[in-house]
Formats: structure tokens, sequence, C-alpha cells
């Protein structure tokens, strides 16, 4: 099984992985202020900030891990589009906060295509090498 990089538990991902370069927790006055000039709905503004805060943010993973990660996004673009929505949504028990105004984005699966489109051009050598190997024996 593929180890997490930074801990020693399996890697698993999940599709809130993609959205904690946006955790603004306790950083509402730094990072917030930040993204708050940004509208995730702007294809422009949209395509800063995946690369921002989602391409930089995971270019020290291995080819495995990006392929794993990628793949999660994959399988919640071909399912129930009301993930996308889910997501989003604030948890006031949680310890992570999204920008002002995330959880109403009229579009939530838009952005997440435009992840998938942007990290399949960035991560093209790493997903084909990946897709060589056999994912049962990492």
């Amino acid at each position: 099984m593929l180890m997490h990089p930074f801990l020693n538990v399996p890697y698993s991902p999940s599709l809130e992985n993609f959205l904690g370069g946006f955790d603004i927790y306790d950083r509402e006055e730094s990072l917030g202020v930040e993204l708050s000039a940004y509208d995730p709905c702007c294809p422009l503004d949209r395509e800063f900030l995946i690369f921002q805060f989602i391409i930089k943010r995971f270019a020290e993973l291995s080819y495995r891990h990006k392929f794993i990660l990628f793949s999660v996004l994959g399988d919640a673009l071909d399912g129930d589009s009301s993930v996308f929505s889910e997501v989003l949504e604030h948890d006031p028990m949680s310890h992570s906060l999204l920008p002002l105004g995330w959880n109403e984005m009229k579009e939530p699966r838009a952005f997440f295509e435009d992840v998938y489109v942007k990290l399949s051009e960035a991560w093209v050598h790493d997903l084909y090498k990946a897709s060589q190997e056999d994912c049962s024996t990492w």
C-alpha cells in the first residue's frame, strides 16, 4: 500500500485535499484577505488559484501520490455532482475554513473540472509514468 508522504499511514486522499491550500482558518487576516481578491467563479481568477494553491502545493508529491490524488478527483467527477457542493459547505465544528462565499459557489463542479484539466496538463508525465505501473504493487 502506498504510504502518506509525511506520515506513517496509508495514503488515502479525499476531495477535501484539493481545498487545503485555501484553508484560511486562523489566517483570515493574511491568506483570507489575499484570497478575497479572487473570484473562484471567474475563469482567469480560477486558473490563478488552481496553479498557485493546488498545483504548486502538490509539486513535491511523487508521481504515484499525484496519480492517486488525481484518481480521487476523476472518480468524484464521474459520480454525483452534489459531492462538490458538500465539500464546500462550512462545518462549524471543523478546524478548517474556506474563504467567505466559497460555500455559495454557483457551479462547484466547474471549479473541480478546471482543477482536473489543469492537473492533467501539469502532471501529464507523472500521470503517464504511474499509469504504466501496477498500482496494486505500491
